[in-house]
């Protein structure tokens, strides 16, 4: 057991404790690598969390299922294992405002986190105006490294807004830094034979989308929008409780 011990600690260079290890007793020793290594632990994750910038999401557990037309819930749950991150799988995740894609690339991104892997969630706006507005080469290759770098990166919203030829060919680089290193989360509520629309004239949308799908899985979504389905819903249910009020009243 001291073994054991002496080698999570050296792992954790605690070389104080090290330098005494033979002046405490083996119950205090594990007892105090085990709380190292589970405040490390903690946070380790707290730091890449914050650097992931997921945001609020609902969580999978809470999903509506019986929502979406058509929902491939095998191949999300499957997702959710993180071996496309092992296989280098990009993941395109289709379907209309509203039917849920960002709630699911926000849980494959929180879970990369809490398995340890560097991850960063961004909406396609963000990144490619945080990267169109940087002041000469060395800032933004630095920037493009940035996104290049995780090893799980989420692009949100590809679809929502059009952009520049400038646009598409810093979408092109940060894909390209990618390509068959690490994988990428795309959600896009328009088919790639409408991408044209989102970039108009560039020349690389071709080579963007022909980097994007090859070694891919595209999952499909069908549905209403359901933030409007939940619209509905909360102002039904707020004329019940006036008309509830009112009867009272009376």
């Amino acid at each position: 057991m001291t073994s054991t011990l002496l080698e999570r600690a050296k792992s954790l260079k605690l070389y104080g404790m090290i330098a005494h290890w033979e002046a405490i007793e083996e119950t205090v020793l594990e007892q105090l690598i085990d709380w190292e290594e589970t405040e490390r632990t903690h946070r380790g994750i707290t730091t890449r969390l914050s650097n992931a910038r997921i945001g609020r999401f609902k969580p999978l557990a809470e999903f509506d299922w019986n929502w979406p037309k058509k929902c491939d819930r095998e191949a999300i749950e499957e997702l959710m294992g993180l071996d496309f991150i092992r296989g280098i799988t990009n993941i395109i995740i289709c379907g209309p405002n509203g039917a849920g894609k960002s709630t699911i690339a926000q849980n494959i991104a929180h879970q990369a986190v809490l398995r340890g892997h560097s991850t960063l969630f961004t909406t396609a706006g963000q990144m490619l105006n945080e990267l169109a507005s940087q002041d000469g080469d060395n800032a933004l290759r630095r920037r493009i490294q940035y996104y290049a770098k995780p090893k799980v990166l989420v692009i949100d919203e590809v679809g929502y807004l059009s952009y520049s030829n400038r646009h598409a060919d810093l979408m092109f680089e940060v894909i390209a830094r990618r390509y068959q290193t690490n994988p990428t989360i795309v959600t896009t509520n328009k088919p790639f034979g409408e991408w044209g629309e989102i970039f108009p004239n560039a020349s690389c949308v071709v080579s963007l989308i022909d980097r994007l799908v090859h070694n891919s899985e595209i999952i499909g979504i069908e549905a209403d929008s359901y933030r409007l389905k939940e619209a509905k819903e909360q102002t039904m249910k707020r004329k019940a409780e006036r008309t509830e009020k009112k009867n009272k009243v009376k």
